[in-house]
């Protein structure tokens, strides 16, 4: 049996426009919802703002100034030996309000200029179309993704990426991670996914549902007419998978954990499968809802199925219905909560480390779907100490990946799942998504930048640069 990953399997790493780039207000780009996200902190929640105000700070506007500092950033990322670099699109660099009939030259020009040197360098673009940034406008104007107006706006910006870009990017992926928003608790995931602020006396799992339903309809027709651009496009789609566990054998618990598990399957079942689940419409029966989706509609989902699933793993989650077990209550299933895994350590940020959760993960999703999957985020946030010699030690994340790539290795070579690459997120520091901290490192590069966005923005390795520069070297041997 071989017991050796692909010879052609990508390992690279993984940024997002909005937490690298900077740039925000200059070459013609417009403000998008990332640009009204104040910092936050470890446990402190990011401010979402009417527009930009005076005397916050926004941690991406800055970023990591990645829109000039790209070719250095290659530069390390050949070195590291990256066979590919997953990024995203700013959607408003591209049109600023989304609503415009032509395109920025100066944005499109940026994104040739950053394919062509990624390319240069060996390094094959993996893009995102929307990675948590929609143009603000389209907020002020249409009150985001549940305004069926945005469809259109969206499969434009996609037309338009695919056709400029159509001989420099093979694998692309519509939307990132909007199974995020699946049971509409955060705000900030709802804002992300959806450039939607639902008050208090909207329903909001009507609008949650409305809006993911109008981005599935997005994507099966950017898909349609990515295909129609260039046939050999490899394009995806992008879930967030948090395996949800039973936490005892009682068979209530099994149910809680099916329920659960299913709430999150709903954007890729979609995806890939081209229309709405059965259970989903039971689910809206017994809720009293009332989606909006037409006959035209659901023929653009069943004829804009994926190609592949790139997915996000960082943890998994626990589930009971037993009531002497302490945990927090879940809104779509009443009964329970989600507890916590006495089997499984955490992070300092809370989040459970479950490396075994990432081999389960593969095999799930590829059997619920038997397509290619890829492993597009994966990661560990962590408080960096710099030492007086400017080294950084990170034993801690070494060990976090490379058990996460041994139950990776296992999935492919002894469980049979077709992998294409593994991008660990966040290769280089980056801004953190859900706290806005710089603090909260998941890179193998160290950037010089804290919290309130003093530093020199220079890059140093860290020792977990030569640990995945040998990873690759020896495509996964040597861990």
């Amino acid at each position: 049996m071989n017991r050796e990953l692909p010879k052609d399997f990508l390992w690279g790493g993984a940024i997002a426009a909005h937490q690298a780039e900077g740039a925000w207000n200059i070459d013609g780009r417009g403000p998008s919802i990332a640009d009204v996200m104040t910092a936050g902190g470890n446990g402190i929640p990011r401010k979402i703002t009417k527009g930009i105000i005076e005397g916050e700070y926004y941690p991406n506007h800055e970023a990591i100034d990645f829109y000039h500092r790209y070719k250095e950033d290659i530069q390390l990322f050949k070195e590291l030996g990256l066979k590919c670099l997953r990024t995203s699109i700013s959607w408003s660099r591209i049109f600023p309000t989304g609503q415009e009939e032509t395109p920025n030259e100066q944005g499109l020009k940026f994104y040739d200029d950053l394919f062509d040197e990624c390319l240069k360098n060996g390094i094959e673009p993996v893009v995102t179309l929307s990675h948590f940034e929609i143009p603000y406008a389209i907020y002020e104007d249409f009150g985001g993704f549940a305004n069926k107006a945005v469809i259109p706006l969206f499969v434009k910006f996609a037309q338009c990426v695919f056709d400029r870009y159509k001989d420099k990017v093979t694998y692309w992926m519509t939307f990132n991670e909007i199974n995020n928003q699946a049971d509409g608790q955060e705000p900030v995931h709802v804002w992300t996914n959806s450039a939607m602020i639902i008050e208090d006396d909207q329903d909001k799992e009507a609008l949650v549902f409305q809006a993911g339903v109008n981005e599935l309809i997005a994507s099966a027709w950017a898909v349609n007419e990515g295909k129609k651009i260039n046939p050999n496009f490899q394009i995806g789609c992008m879930m967030a998978y948090v395996p949800i566990y039973p936490y005892s054998c009682a068979p209530e618990d099994m149910i809680a954990s099916v329920k659960a598990n299913e709430r999150r399957f709903f954007y890729s079942d979609v995806h890939v499968r081209g229309e709405i689940p059965t259970y989903t419409e039971k689910y809206w029966e017994q809720k009293g809802l009332t989606i909006d989706i037409s006959e035209k509609e659901q023929q653009i989902l069943r004829q804009g199925t994926v190609d592949y699933i790139g997915f996000s793993y960082y943890m998994s989650g626990t589930i009971t219905t037993l009531p002497d077990v302490e945990g927090r209550q879940t809104e779509d299933i009443p009964s329970a909560k989600l507890v916590k895994n006495s089997y499984i350590t955490a992070s300092d940020w809370g989040w459970p480390i479950d490396p075994v959760g990432l081999r389960y993960v593969l095999n799930t999703v590829y059997q619920r779907y038997d397509l290619p999957l890829f492993i597009v985020e994966n990661g560990f946030g962590a408080y960096d100490q710099l030492t007086d010699s400017n080294e950084i030690h990170d034993d801690y994340r070494i060990n976090y990946l490379r058990e996460h790539i041994e139950q990776m290795k296992k999935a492919v070579v002894e469980d049979g799942v077709p992998l294409i690459g593994y991008t660990p997120w966040g290769i280089i520091d980056i801004v953190s998504f859900g706290s806005g901290e710089m603090e909260k490192r998941y890179g193998m590069i160290y950037v010089d930048k804290d919290n309130t966005g003093k530093g020199t923005l220079q890059r140093l390795k860290k020792d977990s640069f030569a640990w995945y520069q040998q990873v690759i070297e020896t495509n996964g041997e040597q861990l």
